[in-house]
């Protein structure tokens, strides 16, 4: 009888688990609403209810564009597509009256933006503008799934209040921000789905394998790319954002299975001092319209802690700096289907319920709150261009007369935000930097889109707060490397850049030449001798500066110039003048064909000093343990800037790799500890045969632990203060200890091949963490070094600042026949960070250069 009793016990338990998923649609609906039987719900169209599965992308599409088919209150755009090729889809929703007249309702909502037209428009009958975008982080699904109930609810619901919501509003329904990673996280959750749900947190279902759904298809997160612009997802948004200028954007997340909901106003202190004083009011009234929707349901909630509005890369902090409300919405993830927290099953309907419940709160208070939204966008921009025209900086000054594709990539940000940029108009010096009209250009400050500006430009030191969810500093020309100045009297301008024409290089001299040269300098310079390389020309580097003659001018090229001498190469040289001159326009970079190999003064082309360069073949390790955002920013630059795709070899499979066909293998920052004994000794003896390893920030531990390098660390800072402390302040003073993001000033050693193709020895880093190298004994051994002050921008706690003070950023060590490249901070940061790619391109192309009398650190 007592088994009976078990068995009775164990199947109700099961069935009340399968039982507790059939939900019904008006779980997530507001009560009391008719809806249009023409318009099919969700679980019509896809054959179950929402949050019994993961919708899959391909679902949501085809529902979306249903919708948009047989409602007259939706019209869809594709306005991007995903490195996958899926699309990104925007709604425009309203009445249909709103959509006969929906162009001149976005231009006047445009208008509002510019000072000159926005005080002659008449607001009171004016839609206000919400953009509800959900789930840039794919494997945060609560808000995709949501989405789907949003979109039915606007398209069928029935009744005087949806009538009046949609005539004075238009609302911009964003149903997946991520459709690569959502793609990947429902395809994985609904994978491993029980017919009866597994709530147990060890189950498989619940815990994805790397690199997880969280980011796109180059392991990027979306959710840091608003402000730089880097990815098709972001460049295609960022395009309708200031198409239609929205009065608020919601972003909607999930944050740790036992946590509850939050929504914004985050964190007081930690609110970036450009965001108006207005932005935060509107910010909390909209909070108090969350609460009372969330109370009603019986959802627990918390506000105005954990998340702040500091850095306007993000989805609901940049919307702060554009005239706008940005909101951030965190949910407790189910992770799957069902999950035990320290509240209970969390299951995923709930987690679906709750979005759709802000969703429809952040309308009803956007509705309420319209024409204060309206006139806060109108008086943003009117403040701002204000504040530009009396500010003491009258202009930014900037550009590279060494690099154009770098300052046209830095023009292409600026642009997709719409900041006014001219050309320089005559020749202006200052602090001694001079820059001349053929290359510079202008930004004055006398702008409306002046506090943006400053967004991207400022430099910070000083903080209310020490404490950051995400960086401190993110200055768009530190971040480029970027000669500029900041204007004390208005520049003179030029003409004002429209349309931007990528600066396409040019070959000189004739198909008669003795040789070619050109400079590193320009950013894609090693594309153009990979390609050459990969095409089985002879290829050569100038390990000093030469002096040659072209045209009877004298003219220099500096360290790390390459050089194709005819007499070595078998091909025609009409072939390779065709080539050149494709590769020269490609890459925009100057080639110059020379006459004879003897140079007026130094070295001439045959001298031992131009050392043969061989094919780059680099292996990335990735896997469990490996920081997948870091090994995505060496992914993403090697395979879309410079058409060199590494083979990227999980950890686990290192030991079944020949090693001999890489000349490179890199070591993103991670936790390497799963290599074994056996991996280990395999990578040492490929570096002793001559292999180059470069590894980058926490990953260099694991090289020095394992005696690859004997390069030595900084002890970490002691905690001066003995004191004792409430135990309130530890989580702030533990915060405080960190380098959350902050911009670093090193000093290169010019003449090294690791820091071949810059002008300057003085250079902008970006630093996120605590860990700090031991100057070497050996002066040749660290080509890069942090100066003696080294903070430019962002907070670092004094003693941090005091370790990194005269450390070393970069050591190469010798292992053998080969070298170990030990880069102390991630070079090629968010895909944004242009100034220091060529820092880790050289280390891939010129680490067998390097002597060996250098690689003694000791």
């Amino acid at each position: 009888m007592k088994y009976l009793y078990l068995f009775v016990f164990f199947y109700f338990s099961v069935y009340l688990s399968a039982f507790a998923q059939q939900i019904e649609l008006s779980y997530y609906l507001p009560g009391q609403t008719s809806y249009d039987p023409a318009i099919p719900t969700p679980e019509a169209f896809l054959g179950y209810q929402v949050g019994e599965w993961h919708v899959t992308h391909d679902q949501l599409v085809a529902y979306m564009r249903e919708l948009d088919r047989v409602s007259d209150r939706i019209t869809l755009v594709q306005y991007a597509r995903t490195y996958e090729f899926r699309p990104l889809l925007l709604l425009t929703i309203s009445s249909p009256q709103n959509h006969t007249n929906i162009d001149q309702i976005k231009a006047q909502h445009r208008d509002l933006s510019d000072p000159a037209k926005a005080s002659s428009l008449n607001v009171q009958h004016m839609p206000a503008v919400v953009w509800m975008g959900y789930s840039v982080h794919g494997n945060e699904p609560s808000g995709t799934n949501a989405s789907l109930v949003v979109a039915y609810h606007l398209a069928a619901a029935k009744g005087p209040t949806i009538d009046s919501l949609l005539n004075e509003t238009v609302i911009l329904l964003d149903p997946s921000f991520n459709p690569d990673g959502m793609n990947r996280f429902a395809s994985w959750v609904n994978t491993h789905k029980s017919k009866n749900l597994v709530t147990d947190p060890y189950n498989r279902e619940l815990n994805e394998v790397w690199p997880n759904g969280r980011t796109n298809h180059y392991w990027f997160d979306l959710n840091r790319d608003w402000l730089y612009v880097q990815h098709p997802e972001s460049q295609g948004r960022i395009a309708k954002f200031h198409e239609w200028k929205p009065n608020v954007l919601t972003d909607h997340h999930e944050m740790g299975t036992n946590s509850t909901f939050f929504f914004q106003p985050g964190e007081p202190t930690r609110i970036n001092p450009l965001t108006p004083q207005k932005n935060r009011e509107l910010t909390a009234r909209m909070g108090d319209f969350h609460a009372k929707a969330l109370d009603k349901i019986g959802s627990l909630y918390f506000t105005g802690e954990n998340y702040d509005d500091f850095y306007y890369g993000k989805g609901s902090t940049f919307p702060d700096v554009n005239g706008a409300v940005g909101i951030l919405f965190e949910q407790a993830s189910s992770r799957g289907h069902a999950q035990e927290s320290v509240n209970g099953v969390l299951r995923f309907p709930f987690t679906i319920r709750n979005q759709v419940t802000t969703s429809f709160s952040t309308l009803a208070a956007v509705r309420a709150l319209r024409l204060e939204l309206l006139n806060f966008q109108r008086d943003f921009y009117k403040s701002s261009a204000k504040e530009g025209a009396a500010s003491a900086i009258k202009g930014y000054v900037f550009g590279s007369k060494d690099d154009p594709v770098r300052t046209y990539q830095m023009l292409k940000i600026l642009q997709q935000h719409q900041i006014e940029v001219y050309q320089l108009g005559k020749s202006m010096s200052q602090n001694g930097k001079t820059f001349d009209p053929q290359w510079a250009y202008a930004i004055p400050t006398n702008q409306p889109k002046y506090r943006l500006l400053r967004g991207i430009f400022d430099l910070t030191t000083t903080f209310e707060d020490s404490l950051f969810y995400d960086i401190s500093a993110w200055s768009l020309p530190m971040a480029f490397n970027m000669p500029y100045i900041e204007a004390k009297s208005a520049p003179t301008v030029g003409k004002k850049v429209e349309k931007l024409s990528y600066p396409e290089g040019k070959l000189y001299g004739s198909a008669e030449a003795y040789a070619y040269v050109f400079s590193w300098k320009g950013y894609y310079a090693p594309r153009a001798v990979h390609s050459l390389l990969q095409q089985g020309y002879q290829v050569r580097v100038a390990t000093e500066p030469i002096t040659t003659m072209n045209n009877g001018k004298q003219q220099l090229f500096d360290y790390g110039s390459i050089l194709l001498p005819i007499g070595t190469q078998t091909k025609d040289k009409g072939e390779i003048h065709t080539y050149l001159q494709e590769l020269a326009k490609r890459d925009g970079i100057e080639i110059y064909g020379l006459e004879t190999g003897l140079t007026p003064e130094g070295l001439d082309l045959g001298s031992a000093s131009f050392a043969q360069l061989a094919l780059p073949k680099v292996l990335l390790l990735v896997g469990t343990g490996v920081n997948a955002n870091d090994a995505g920013e060496v992914w993403h630059l090697l395979d879309q800037r410079y058409n060199m795709p590494p083979t990227m070899v999980d950890i686990q499979s290192l030991n079944r790799v020949n090693l001999s066909k890489y000349t490179t293998v890199v070591m993103v920052g991670g936790n390497y500890n799963s290599l074994g004994k056996m991996e280990e000794d395999k990578l040492r003896a490929w570096i002793q045969a001559g292999g180059s390893l470069i590894s980058m920030t926490d990953a260099i531990s694991w090289v020095i632990n394992k005696g690859f390098s004997t390069v030595k660390l900084k002890n970490a800072p002691t905690d001066s203060l003995a004191a004792q402390r409430s135990y309130a302040q530890l989580e702030r003073f533990q915060g405080a200890q960190l380098i959350a993001g902050a911009i670093f000033q090193a000093r290169l050693d010019r003449s090294h091949p690791l820091a071949f193709g810059y002008p300057e020895e003085l250079i902008p880093v970006f630093r996120d963490h605590t860990l700090f190298i031991e100057k070497p004994k050996n002066p040749y051994a660290a080509p890069l070094m942090y100066t003696n002050n080294p903070l430019i921008s962002g907070y670092v706690h004094p003693a941090n600042e005091k370790q990194l003070r005269n450390s070393a950023g970069i050591v190469v060590s010798n292992l053998g026949a080969g070298r170990v490249i030990l880069m102390a901070d991630n070079p090629n940061f968010r895909a944004f960070w242009y100034g220091t790619n060529k820092l880790f391109m050289n280390a891939i192309f010129f680490a067998p250069l390097i002597n060996a009398s250098a690689g003694r650190v000791d």
